[in-house]
């Protein structure tokens, strides 16, 4: 028997419009029912080192020679129409009292959306190129980003969606929220690399002339596309460029070596009791990635998640795309967190975006064609 037998008829059209995958579901859940998949199973086997030196390139700062190779090369591919933007805008909605973060003022009359994609669009004219954008939804804000896109004055995105699975109790069973209905939810920004292609956004690009593309959350409004950040990664050599930032008092993924190896983890795959005191920096889930690197299926982890819904706890199983680094040759790229230049300006809550309306101000009146 099924688990998806008796799903009600709403939640099972939501399930096929967004791409379920009911084979898939059923074997995680013997794995969570097996307790192959629990907190435990996140960490990963062996030793786990903090980076060498050497092991994180720091991007030129202006002036410096390597600054002008830098910022030529990637000016050259933008110019040629190598290079796009892909944006997250899935997930669940929750933080913003429930609210759509994309569609929320950001600064100056501009939403998260309307900062994003018009931020893309200035670089273009400025360059008299065009630059796609492709945008990553989920079933929670999927029709709420559409509508609020198309009252903007930008060009229209690639449109694609994550896809959808259903929350479990702990024994592997079914989750039911206080209705009684099986609760769905956004399986990770780890779903970017099967649906960017299986979507056909691989293709729509390609033909387009792309062969690299820059991805960063829809809130990390310091992310824009930066010819110096472009041009480091093309001239590094390397498949996949994981953007780093100097920890400031913050948690999260990290570049480490496992087993000797320099891969990028996210802070449930460290082995307990590492001390993160030992990395200086920290990952901010914006990377410029070669469009080759989604043409393979990739066997990416699935972490064991646990989330309060409806004042239980319940389980979702997760996938992060930047474990792409663990797969293909990746490099390390340290980015400043604020000021002209800066990259790393998330906004998580409303309390996170009224304390960046400085920050935000100052990223505005800068160009990435300023230097």
């Amino acid at each position: 028997m099924s688990a998806l037998d008796g799903v009600d008829p709403e939640t099972r059209e939501l399930l096929e419009r967004y791409g379920f995958d009911s084979a898939r579901f059923e074997e995680l859940r013997g794995r969570v029912a097996s307790g192959a998949l629990s907190p435990a199973s996140n960490a990963v086997a062996g030793e786990v080192e903090p980076p060498r030196e050497g092991d994180v390139d720091i991007v030129p700062s202006p002036g410096a020679p390597a600054y002008a190779e830098a910022r030529a090369a990637g000016l050259d591919a933008l110019r040629r129409g190598r290079v796009a933007s892909v944006v997250l805008a899935g997930g669940m909605a929750t933080r913003f009292g429930g609210m759509v973060k994309g569609v929320v003022e950001a600064h100056a009359g501009r939403s998260f959306l309307s900062w994003k994609l018009g931020e893309t669009a200035r670089l273009a004219v400025g360059l008299g190129v065009e630059i796609p954008t492709a945008l990553m939804t989920s079933f929670s804000t999927d029709e709420e980003t559409r509508a609020h896109v198309r009252g903007l004055d930008v060009p229209e995105p690639i449109w694609f969606s994550q896809s959808v699975s259903l929350r479990l109790e702990r024994d592997g069973s079914m989750f039911l929220d206080a209705g009684g209905s099986p609760s769905p939810y956004a399986p990770g920004h780890g779903d970017l690399v099967d649906a960017l292609r299986d979507s056909g956004t691989v293709a729509a690009l390609r033909k387009r002339g792309v062969d690299v593309v820059c991805v960063s959350n829809v809130d990390n409004l310091g992310a824009r596309l930066d010819p110096v950040v472009i041009g480091a990664h093309l001239l590094g050599g390397v498949a996949m460029t994981c953007e780093v930032a100097r920890k400031e008092g913050d948690m999260g993924g990290a570049p480490a070596r496992v087993e000797g190896r320099l891969v990028l983890l996210e802070t449930p795959r460290f082995p307990p009791g590492f001390d993160h005191d030992r990395i200086t920096v920290f990952n901010t889930n914006t990377a410029t990635i070669d469009l080759r690197v989604f043409d393979d299926r990739h066997d990416l982890s699935w972490l064991y998640v646990e989330k309060k819904v409806d004042g239980r706890a319940a389980v979702q199983l997760e996938r992060l795309y930047h474990e792409l680094a663990s797969f293909v040759p990746a490099g390390f790229l340290e980015v400043p967190r604020s000021g002209p230049r800066g990259r790393f300006l998330p906004i998580k809550t409303p309390a996170d975006l009224e304390r960046s309306q400085p920050l935000l101000a100052e990223l505005l009146a800068a160009s990435p064609l300023d230097g």
